[in-house]
């Protein structure tokens, strides 16, 4: 089985490419945005199952998803995303996704469900489906998103509190808010969560 893992966050492209690996799957290759997607795809041949961002460079909302279909000679593409509503996966079938795989799946599950895609089938998990939808605006101060940017950026609390003026506790403390206003476990995942809703 040949799959493509396509997504602009390094570490949830290559952590979710090498544990497909480990997990048997033969041949696993990777790409940042849609056009270097496309770019592989039409180098290398088509793939059985594309995972694909939706908020990657290049995917202009779902139009992204039909550019690939079309290189990939319709083969089955599912949508990737770390924080996107219901709506959106529902919108993402409809328009010929083979599923929608949320970040926060199990790696096991998400192997199965890889498998099951790959097959023919379509995936939506009901857990995702059936939950509250996420929250549209996470009511942030301009200071927490100011701190939010340096998330994003990879920046350390010392480097953020430097170029806002603020003390690294201060950060520290900005972090926690931010977290529990985007119910994100860490920074890293609030980061993820605050460009998966353009909050940034």
């Amino acid at each position: 089985m040949r799959v493509l893992v396509a997504d602009d966050h390094d570490l949830v492209r290559e952590t979710i490419a090498l544990y497909l690996q480990s997990e048997g799957v033969e041949d696993v290759c990777t790409a940042r945005s849609l056009d270097e997607a496309i770019a592989k795809t039409r180098d290398t041949g088509n793939f059985d199952l594309t995972l694909l961002d939706y908020q990657m460079p290049g995917m202009n909302g779902l139009a992204g998803l039909a550019r690939l279909k079309e290189v990939n000679n319709n083969k089955p593409i599912a949508l990737l995303s770390g924080n996107a509503t219901r709506t959106v996966a529902r919108d993402a079938i409809a328009a010929g996704a083979a599923g929608f795989v949320p970040k926060t799946l199990a790696a096991k599950d998400m192997v199965t469900a890889i498998r099951y895609m790959a097959d023919g089938g379509t995936f939506l998990p009901v857990e995702f489906m059936t939950a509250d939808d996420p929250k549209a605006v996470a009511n942030l101060t301009p200071r927490e998103t100011d701190v939010l940017h340096g998330l994003y950026e990879g920046k350390s609390n010392k480097e953020i509190g430097r170029d806002l003026g603020l003390q690294e506790v201060t950060i520290k403390l900005h972090v926690k808010t931010l977290c529990r206003k985007l119910d994100a476990k860490n920074r890293t995942q609030a980061a993820m969560i605050a460009r998966d809703r353009n909050l940034l």
